[in-house]
């Protein structure tokens, strides 16, 4: 095993290519399927397109390099394509290439996405145990000290496959799209939901079934571990928000079941059972503010699959368990922000989050002649609460000795895309994150 100093990040020296970076640690909610117009580029439609270079440096990467790019609306008006490509001094290297909401001819309401990434990084981290004793507190547990972690050299590959069907129901009970209009990064045109609970009058409701593999490696000195998961999801998502992309009022609920069948290089079967929710409250203008929001999110799940075997030697294996990166995690971009990613992983999970989302009346970008390629509309200040843990079992202790954290971002929109910078704060370390969209 290698043991390294603790976990921390982004250090950016370069924002604008950051649109295209994705996240290994994405969640896997649905989306509004949708085309956008804002007011200042009519001539352009709902077509978008953009090609930048970005550059930024971090202690599992070393300082990289690369070029992003995507489009939107060309074939299809809601049809989004991206890539990107990157590599950095200290051996990291990777590309990435999405599509999504891609809508087949024959079936209005059925959308089909698929992304991939393949990548090389000098630091792959991991907070697990593959065995443990009953006197010692395994690895990523709530308990866990926060350099207890493995950490060397390997592959990070990874495929999501993703078909989504909108019921005709609500405000897709005609069109299984909707269309929004924007004026300085505000919303002009009618609200998709919000001012009542109703999935038959009001909001998305979106069916997912999802399949999405992962391999993992790690290059020892003593020789190469690696691991793979292919599982299957299926979750129901009702989205009832004025507009989702920054939402003012109303309301998200999300309940999915995941399943991985051991297939192939699969080691375990195992299920893992989540149910999310979120509340937006506006609190007007003022006279520095476009708006003024306060964002609720909580989030819970369990893996009822979850076996620990006492082995002779007085070990104990966890076998039937999701791995330490999937299921009931914490830490990184979405949940708990203040922590490394993926640093706490058990059988249940349970996590809350408040935010205070503060749009300056202010756009210092917009007024910014070389930068108008962005479309730059507004940008929001942040500050933000995380609360959650991590257990053995879903039960009281689920609901004791919570991991605290707390921080601030400043988050932009340009071209109708929110593009977020988070730096959080917690009692192990201090991490930041650049990522696209809201983190709830």
């Amino acid at each position: 095993m290698k043991y390294s100093t603790p976990f921390k990040t982004f250090c950016i020296i370069g924002l604008a290519g950051l649109f295209f970076v994705p996240s290994l640690q994405a969640k896997s909610n649905t989306s509004i399927k949708s085309t956008l117009s804002r007011e200042e580029n009519q001539e352009y439609g709902t077509k978008n397109k953009l090609i930048l270079p970005y550059a930024f440096s971090t202690e599992s990467m070393g300082f990289t390099m690369g070029v992003g790019g995507g489009t939107k609306g060309y074939g299809q008006e809601q049809l989004l394509l991206g890539a990107t490509a990157f590599g950095s001094v200290d051996s990291a290297a990777g590309i990435f290439l999405g599509m999504w909401d891609y809508r087949p001819s024959f079936a209005n309401r059925f959308f089909f996405g698929a992304q991939g990434m393949a990548g090389h990084y000098p630091n792959n981290r991991a907070y697990t145990s593959v065995e443990f004793q009953q006197d010692t507190i395994r690895a990523g547990s709530n308990d866990s000290d926060m350099d207890d972690y493995v950490e060397d050299s390997g592959y990070d590959n990874w495929t999501d496959f993703r078909l989504e069907f909108v019921m005709p129901w609500g405000a897709a009970r005609n069109d299984a799209m909707q269309h929004y209009t924007l004026k300085g990064g505000l919303l002009q045109s009618a609200p998709v939901g919000g001012d009542t609970w109703n999935p038959l009058e009001s909001g998305v409701t979106t069916i997912l079934l999802r399949q999405y593999n992962r391999y993992r490696s790690f290059e020892f000195d003593n020789g190469k571990k690696a691991a793979t998961i292919h599982p299957f999801q299926l979750a129901l998502s009702y989205k009832n928000t004025d507009f989702p992309t920054n939402p003012s009022q109303g309301s998200e609920q999300y309940i999915g079941v995941t399943h991985d069948f051991a297939w192939l290089e699969s080691p375990y079967e195992w299920t893992f059972l989540e149910f999310e929710a979120s509340k937006y409250f506006s609190l007007g203008s003022s006279d520095w503010a476009r708006q003024r929001i306060i964002a609720l999110n909580v989030w819970t799940g369990d893996t009822p699959t979850w076996d620990e075997q006492t082995n002779p030697d007085g070990s104990i294996s966890v076998t039937d368990r999701s791995p330490f990166y999937d299921g009931a995690t914490l830490g990184g971009f979405y949940r708990m922000r203040g922590y490394p990613v993926d640093r706490f992983n058990d059988r249940s999970v349970i996590y809350t989050a408040a935010e205070y989302r503060y749009t300056l009346d202010w756009n210092p970008i917009g007024g910014v002649s070389w930068l108008n390629f962005l479309h730059s509309d507004w940008l929001q200040l942040v500050g933000f609460v995380e609360g959650g843990r991590v257990a053995n079992d879903y039960d009281s202790d689920l609901f004791k000795d919570w991991k605290v954290d707390g921080g601030f971002g400043i988050r932009a929109m340009f071209a109708g895309a929110v593009v977020r910078l988070d730096v959080g704060f917690s009692d192990e370390t201090t991490s930041a994150w650049v990522m696209f969209g809201q983190p709830f």
